[in-house]
């Protein structure tokens, strides 16, 4: 291991794995290795679980890193960056881990150091709690990264649901030679919304009574919807997905509720509107869940950059957090401000 190590502690700021992501990402980028310690200490259950070591596996196979500590429960690792190198690649977790997570950690060190396109599948959970679920990366983080001039192609192979995993991603990441800077204050008043209710391997009128709830709470608020149902097929267990999708929005933005046993199609709607309907109120055009995922990529831009997020709130923990690790490995001034419960900017200087 080299002696240039830069030391993290995962009990910091949100205390969850995405401390251990970002580091992941940020050493593939520069080269830097790392040693990050208390992994997760603020989950119930401590240091690495299979979706996170699965992240630190797949980021040591695309460049050729060499690691200590890669073990469930573990919560110490060090990691020793090589050079990044693009081609086909597939990573299984093995349980129903979020699959979006482990491609969140290994995109942008193939986008930005990568010799050509590079192919990731990877197979666990497709729609998760507490994690971006498949069409969200797809419609949101694609739309921004798209934005930003960072070109990937998603597709859901299957989708896959708590407890029984079984779903696939594949996405296609083509090299991106400068990042765009992003400058995004205002969102427009948001009156239309579309979405969809979705089952797998349960009866139809479940995802009907999702949609009719999500129409109904839409159309209380003066939000005129269009929110089709889908079947999807292909699940090894069931799930159901509510969505809705405001295409208004700056980059066509998401909110989602996951069915599970025992929660009725009402309260699955609720959740999705309950969220989409808060950020409408706000009135800033990056969600939360956008504003912790934009500030890497950011980062590597040479343009200064500046963004409105919807609302400071626990889920911003992610954010501030991210910035710290940033900085760790990157020299850059990133100033967050906003008070939690209001919107909030993010400035990034002009390297």
């Amino acid at each position: 291991m080299s002696d240039a190590m830069i030391e993290l502690d995962g009990s910091e700021g949100e205390g969850g794995g995405q401390i251990l992501r970002s580091a992941l990402a940020l050493a593939a980028l520069t080269g830097k290795p790392f040693k990050l310690v208390n992994i997760r200490a603020n989950r119930s259950k401590p240091g690495l679980q299979p979706q996170h070591l699965m992240c630190v596996k797949a980021a040591g196979a695309i460049c050729g890193a060499t690691y200590k500590g890669a073990a469930v429960g573990s919560s110490v690792l060090y990691f020793d960056p090589a050079r990044v190198r693009s081609g086909e690649y597939t990573f299984s977790i093995g349980t129903a881990g979020a699959t979006g997570l482990v491609l969140h950690t290994v995109y942008l060190p193939l986008a930005l150091r990568g010799a050509g396109a590079s192919t990731v599948t990877v197979g666990g959970g497709t729609h998760n709690a507490h994690a971006p679920c498949f069409h969200f990366n797809e419609i949101t983080w694609g739309g921004y990264l798209n934005q930003l001039g960072i070109e990937i192609e998603q597709e859901m192979i299957r989708p896959g649901f708590y407890p029984r995993g079984g779903g696939e991603i594949r996405a296609v990441i083509r090299p991106c030679s400068r990042v765009q800077g992003l400058n995004l204050t205002v969102c427009p008043k948001l009156t239309t919304a579309g979405g969809f209710s979705a089952v797998a391997e349960l009866p139809e009128s479940v995802a009907r009574r999702q949609a009719k709830r999500l129409a109904s709470r839409l159309k209380e608020e003066q939000v005129e919807s269009h929110i089709p149902v889908e079947e999807w097929e292909g699940s090894i267990g069931p799930g159901s997905v509510a969505a809705v999708i405001f295409r208004q929005a700056p980059i066509a933005t998401l909110f989602f509720g996951l069915g599970e046993r025992g929660k009725p199609a009402e309260t699955v709607a609720d959740e999705a509107a309950d969220e989409a309907l808060r950020y409408r109120e706000m009135e800033a055009p990056v969600d939360p869940h956008s504003a912790d995922q934009l500030l890497l990529p950011l980062v590597f831009s040479p343009d200064a950059s500046e963004f409105r997020t919807s609302e400071v709130t626990e889920v911003t923990r992610h954010l501030t957090t991210n910035i710290d690790t940033i900085a760790k490995f990157v020299d850059r001034t990133i100033t967050l401000t906003g008070r939690v419960g209001e919107p909030g900017t993010v400035q990034i200087a002009a390297s």
